[in-house]
């Protein structure tokens, strides 16, 4: 008998996220060594945006981040625990209003400086791969674009008979 378990095949994703989860762990060293600890790469983006916005409801966040409620939610859960950011009620009972503490605050220009080095890194990357991983995503989106994921998925998908 054969296998039939689908995820017995290698992951076709698996390389990517083990990729990124690489480099973001890469990042979080970075801070360990300039003595910040308890901050995620993901931080970066909503603590820079509170320090140029001044404070901001989560959907208000989300929505400049172009980050869906609940993903932004969670990492102001997380950044909360580590003094970070403050939360505070907003103008109706539904919402709360996201600023940044003394401790987030201070770290922003630092933030500032690693975003700016690893976008630097990135375009580095870019000009050492024969596909460009900016391209390469640039090309996906666009072929999605033309035919979407589920389009694709709904083609290719064979339903188990009954």
């Amino acid at each position: 008998m054969t296998n039939s378990d689908p995820t017995a095949r290698p992951d076709p994703w698996q390389a990517l996220h083990k990729l990124l989860a690489a480099m973001d762990a890469e990042i979080e060293q970075v801070y360990v060594e300039r003595g910040i600890e308890g901050v995620r790469p993901r931080f970066a983006y909503p603590l820079i945006r509170l320090a140029h916005t001044g404070p901001l409801t989560i959907r208000e966040l989300a929505e400049s981040l172009d980050r869906s409620h609940s993903a932004i939610s969670q990492t102001i859960a997380a950044m909360r625990k580590e003094d970070l950011v403050t939360s505070e009620p907003g103008p109706d009972a539904r919402t709360r209003r996201i600023d940044l503490t003394e401790r987030g605050r201070s770290l922003v220009p630092f933030l500032e400086a690693e975003w700016r080095a690893t976008h630097a890194t990135v375009a580095e990357l870019d000009a050492e791969v024969p596909y460009a991983l900016t391209t390469v995503v640039e090309e996906l989106r666009r072929a999605l674009e033309h035919r979407s994921m589920r389009q694709r998925i709904l083609h290719h998908l064979v339903e188990p008979q009954g």
